[in-house]
């Protein structure tokens, strides 16, 4: 009887992040530890449907970005019936890091890697991730939100009674930088709208920061740690999709962040503060703004990060010390030390129970 840990990896997706999801998973699947693991492939087509892939034919054209896909599935697949011990969601975007696979794999009673449902579902929302960002006191560039059907009620000339110019707009809940425009005149604002509205119903319109970006992961359940962090300077008007994993040449990128140690210190504060005040679990990547005044500023959270060969999460761990392969363990054992922990909690309540609540009333 083998003693490996039975983890099932979930790749693919509906979301628009779905190529980027493959690359990934394909670095996931590699760097884990075969004397430890034995590897279930789930791919996510992007109708939606789930089937089991054979490694050495779960992708095509694996090597390029722009045209990864799915390779041909041996079968569709059953979570509940199959041997799994822990699941790895490799799903970036909606329907994955949003709280919805998070919520099925709870009803499954299946333990999973990363954020719970309520830590998945506010770190997508950056609308709400911000309130309550600013509401602990945490920095974060000025910003407004508002739904599609509000959309009237802010023109051009309304947000710049309460945001100076120029703006970042944004789909509330997208990643990967897709849908993000950069305004500075009222055309560009309607394009801006039109063009976020596209990928979600809600829009973010926050401040520009002129400087640099930096990111840090952090990993962790109750005691999180943090790595050191990664400075970013894309060469043109935002760190795009393309800069993130299309032509790494279109951004800087500097591991470790050639910061003070005095920065340091508040950079990794801010994050570590930020990830505890979103609820998140399991690991995430927070990116920061430094501006050229040397002011730090929370940006937004990714509780799924880029996990790819090239992608910021696993090389800062690197940087602090701990091969990314050592990082999937230490992510598979918090995943089933929460659920452990979780296993514990009563779900039903005794008649005995029930009377020792009556006498208390």
């Amino acid at each position: 009887m083998s003693n490996k840990i039975n983890v099932a990896v979930l790749f693919g997706g509906r979301s628009v992040e779905h190529k980027i999801s493959l690359l990934s998973a394909k670095n996931v699947i590699e760097k884990l530890d075969r004397d430890k693991y034995d590897v279930l492939l789930i791919g996510i087509n992007p109708d939606g449907k789930w089937y089991l892939y054979n490694e050495g034919s779960y992708l095509q054209n694996s090597d390029d970005p722009q045209s990864i896909a799915l390779g041909t599935p041996t079968r569709e697949i059953d979570l509940v019936k199959e041997a799994i011990d822990v699941v790895f969601p490799v799903l970036h975007g909606t329907f994955g890091e949003d709280g919805t696979i998070q919520g099925l794999l709870k009803l499954g009673s299946l333990p999973f890697v990363g954020a719970d449902v309520l830590g998945s579902a506010v770190g997508m929302d950056k609308d709400v991730a911000k309130r309550l960002i600013r509401d602990a006191g945490i920095d974060t560039p000025r910003f407004l939100s508002f739904k599609e059907h509000e959309r009237p009620l802010y023109p051009f000339e309304k947000v710049q009674e309460g945001l100076a110019l120029p703006y970042f707009i944004k789909p509330a809940c997208s990643g990967s930088s897709i849908g993000i425009s950069k305004a500075m005149t009222s055309s560009e604002f309607t394009k801006a709208l039109d063009c976020a509205f596209s990928y979600d119903r809600k829009v973010l319109i926050e401040e520009a920061v002129e400087g640099v970006e930096l990111q840090l992961a952090v990993m962790g359940n109750e005691h999180p740690v943090v790595s050191l962090p990664c400075q970013i300077t894309p060469k043109r008007e935002l760190h795009s999709y393309a800069s993130k994993y299309l032509d790494a040449s279109e951004a800087e990128w500097l591991i470790p962040a050639p910061i003070s140690h005095k920065l340091l210190s508040s950079a990794q504060a801010m994050a570590l503060k930020a990830y505890q005040t979103l609820c998140c679990e399991g690991m995430a990547r927070v990116d920061l703004f430094l501006s050229r005044e040397g002011k730090l500023y929370f940006n937004e959270i990714n509780t799924i990060p880029g996990l790819t060969c090239q992608s910021p999460y696993a090389k800062m761990w690197e940087a602090t010390g701990i091969s990314f392969s050592e990082v999937l363990d230490r992510l598979i054992g918090l995943a089933r030390e929460r659920h452990a922990k979780e296993a514990r909690l009563v779900t039903r309540i005794q008649e005995e129970d029930l009377c020792a609540v009556s006498l208390l009333d």
